[in-house]
Formats: C-alpha cells, structure tokens, sequence
C-alpha cells in the first residue's frame, strides 16, 4: 500500500472545510488543513458576521427616530465609523483564533498557506510536497467583477466595504443580489446617501415575485434610489476623490464609492485543480456528485466552490457528510431541499419552499393566501414600512409548499416554518395551531383568504 503524510488534506479554512476537518479528525484521520488568508472563511471574515454586526449597527438610526413616538427624548445621535469598523475587527480576530483552537484541539495540522495541487494526492504548501489519500477542496467563493466595464478599477467589493478608511457621503452599489440589498440599506442606516444600480426590473432574482416588489418597495421608502434597467458603462475617478459613473439609461450619478455586488464566483483559479484530473463547470466550480465527489475519484469539495447552494449552513452540512461517509462508514448524500434562507434587508427577507411560480410549474393548481400589513411597532412612529406574509399551498393536498415573509424577525420566524415543511404540514395543520398574540408569526397560523390567481374572475 501507498503511504501517505495524511488521510485527508482540507484546502479551504471555511465553514465547510473546517468542519470535514474536525469531523475527520474525530473518525481517527490524519488531517491537515490549509488557509491562505483568515480561518472562518466567507462567512466569519468577509460575509455573515461582519454583515449582521453592521446590519445591527445601521438600525439605530431608525430606532432613535423612533423612539420620539414612544416618548422618549433622544439627543442628537452621532456615529463613528471607526469605532464600528474597529470593533467589528475585533470580534472576527477573536473568532480567528476560536476556529485554530477547535482545530488544534482535534489534533489537526494547520497551514497558514497558500495550497496548490500537483496531481490527485499531492499538494505544495508553504515550501512544502505532501501526500495525502484524499484531498478536500473547500476554498469558497470571490466576488465577481465584470473586465468589460471601463474604469471597474476604481470600483470596490464587499470585501473592501468592511474596511473604508472614511464612511462615504454617497455610495453607488451596483447589483441586484442579496449582498447589494443588504449594504443598501446598511449603508443608508449609517447616513450615506444611496443609489442601487441593477441591470433587472426587479431585485432578487430567484425569490418570489411579491417578496422581491416588497424589498423594492421598502427600500425606496427607506430613500435609497433605484436605477433600474441599468447597466453601468464607465467609472471615472475625479481629482477629489469622488467618482462619476455612467449609466446606459439614468445618465451620470456623482458617487464617493462605487461598490460592485454583482454576484461571487467559485475561488479555483490557479489551485492545480485541472493537473489533478478535477472538473470545472462554465462558472468555474468544482462538479461533484451527491456524494460531493468529483471527477477526480480522491478529491472532493464542498461549499461555495461547488456553486450549488451558497450558504454556510449548507456547507457545514456537505462538510459534515462528506467526514462521515469517507471516514465515519456513515455513507449519505446531503439533501439540498427544502433549505430556508434570508436576505437581511431592512425589513429582513426569509423563505423556505417553493416560489409561487416553482409550484405553479411543478405542481399546478395552487392556493395562495396573502398578508401584507403595518407592524405593530409602527402604528405609533408612522414609518412606511409594510410586512409581507405568504403561504403557497397546493390545492389538492393542502401541503404547504413554500413560506415567504418580508419583515422584523423574519428570519427567525422562518426556521420553525422551516421544520414545519420538512414534516409535511398542510394547511390546515397551521390552522389548527393558536397564535400567539400579539407577534407577527400568528399571521401564519391565521390566514383564511385564499388569494384568487391572477387573469382570474
């Protein structure tokens, strides 16, 4: 037999290659792991964290406006960029160093290292060849900028936005995805002015048609301009310090930041990964099978690299099964249906399901009931802000085939409906179910208006 230096060689300290290296670690594997830049990956450096830390900072903008109709005097409110910034550095180093411990812990080796494969079982690491039976790509995802936009050098990421020296007095996001949603109306909270760019009607593709009016909706309320049907042709840096973009449609829009969030692709430029025999599709991810496999039989991958759903969880989850099926004995694929998501927007999104235009096409006939009304919370401030509720049911069976919600406490309203789906609940399961009063989730259990379909009589 073939001695190798390792079991399992994990390139990628994300979500999903971190777990499939403790887990590993835990069936008795040798294993190292390789990270060339932090230990967390998307989520805890450039993504989740740092995104919810400044969605939670943005609100209190919102909150002290508020807080006047409930009787409170506020004085004038003042915020420092660079104390967010700052702080928010501080909590991803102390989850850096949270994810080395758990890693030493299990006895697993570290590599703050560029890794490079140069054939099936070795990898060139830190001036190093290893061998290792199996190797795990895990190396996430990178932000997408476009090469034929003039000027797209003096454009910005999301991975930069994190870190501007100085909060800009206007900012351009360019986008129509989650990322760009969501720094929409982060950076609106924190007092820039903002213009959304997007080369679509509408924004979120993908989810359901009334979610994705709703977002659009609260955004513009919110004060966010919106260029729809746009596309942007060129950046020019001025001499101080701002940008002029220029938009097929809107003409020009004076900006201090452009920043584009127009999509991530899978990180797998120059790893070696063809000399190793592995497969990439068009988008250049990795192609595996259920078993998240690929086309070279000792190398497998999980995560965002694999570009089939891009969310932590699920890549903790395909990082978890891949451990426990190549070294646990516990073969089993991960089960990509039914995964709940959220967009956090002001007011945040969360879904799970089917889109009412997936079970029209997949199931048929369908019942559809609504809900879209002002929260509790701002019968007294007044604030334009509308929640959306919305059940899609199949006629004949009554199973609730999808949940969608714009609105406060979205997202954790959606992982008990999460649940509830994966057991099958009809409608009349929810029915029976006593709301709790008053809360935003009872409307879930409440709704007795089937919403006739469009063109209908």
């Amino acid at each position: 037999m073939v001695e190798f230096d390792y079991d399992l060689f994990v390139i990628g300290g994300g979500s999903g290659g971190v777990r499939a290296a403790r887990i590993a670690a835990t069936h008795g594997a040798r294993v190292a792991i390789a990270e060339e830049y932090r230990w967390g990956g998307t989520c805890v450096v450039r993504g989740c964290i740092p995104k919810k830390l400044f969605v939670y900072a943005s609100h209190y903008s919102h909150d002290f406006e508020d807080a006047k109709s409930y009787g409170w005097t506020v004085g004038t409110p003042e915020f420092s960029w660079p104390t967010l910034r700052d702080n928010k550095d501080r909590e991803i180093e102390r989850l850096n160093k949270i994810y080395v411990c758990i890693l030493e812990k299990f006895g697993v080796e570290l590599f703050d290292s560029r890794a490079v494969l140069t054939d099936e079982h070795t990898i060139d690491c830190d001036d190093r060849r290893m061998t290792a039976r199996v190797i795990l790509i895990a190396s996430g995802g990178t932000p997408f900028l476009p090469d034929d936009v003039k000027g797209i050098e003096h454009a910005i990421t999301s991975n930069e936005a994190f870190h501007l020296d100085a909060l800009p007095e206007h900012i351009t996001i360019v986008g129509g995805g989650y990322i760009a949603v969501e720094f929409a109306g982060i950076f609106r909270g924190l007092g820039c002015n903002v213009c959304l760019v997007h080369r679509r009607d509408e924004v979120l593709r993908g989810f359901d048609r009334d979610i994705r009016g709703a977002v659009a909706n609260n955004l513009a309320n919110q004060g966010v301009t919106l260029h729809f049907d746009n596309v942007v042709e060129s950046i020019v840096a001025n001499d101080d310090g701002t940008r002029t973009v220029s938009l097929t449609k809107s003409g020009t829009v004076n900006t201090g930041v452009v920043m584009f969030a127009t999509g991530r692709i899978p990180n797998t430029a120059d790893m070696g990964l063809a000399a190793a025999g592995v497969t990439l599709n068009n988008r250049g991810a990795v192609i595996v099978d259920d078993y998240s496999r690929s086309s070279a039989e000792h190398i497998y991958a999980v995560g965002d690299v694999t570009d089939r759903i891009q969310l932590t969880p699920v890549a903790i989850q395909e990082g978890q099964a891949f451990a426990d099926s190549v070294f646990g004995g516990d073969k089993r694929p991960v089960d990509h249906k039914l995964v709940a998501s959220a967009v956090f927007s002001q007011p945040p999104v969360a879904t799970v399901g089917m889109t009412e235009l997936e079970a029209k096409q997949q199931v048929g006939e369908l019942d559809i009931y609504k809900s879209t009304f002002r929260p509790l919370l701002h019968t007294l401030t007044g604030r334009d802000e509308k929640t959306m509720m919305k059940l899609v049911v199949c006629s004949k069976t009554q199973k609730v085939l999808g949940v969608h919600m714009v609105g406060n406490d979205a997202a954790e309203i959606m992982q008990p409906m999460a649940i509830a789906l994966r057991m099958g609940a009809t409608k009349q399961d929810l029915d029976r179910t006593t709301a709790i009063h008053p809360t935003a989730a009872e409307e879930f259990v409440l709704m007795r208006k089937c919403v006739p379909p469009p063109g209908s009589s």
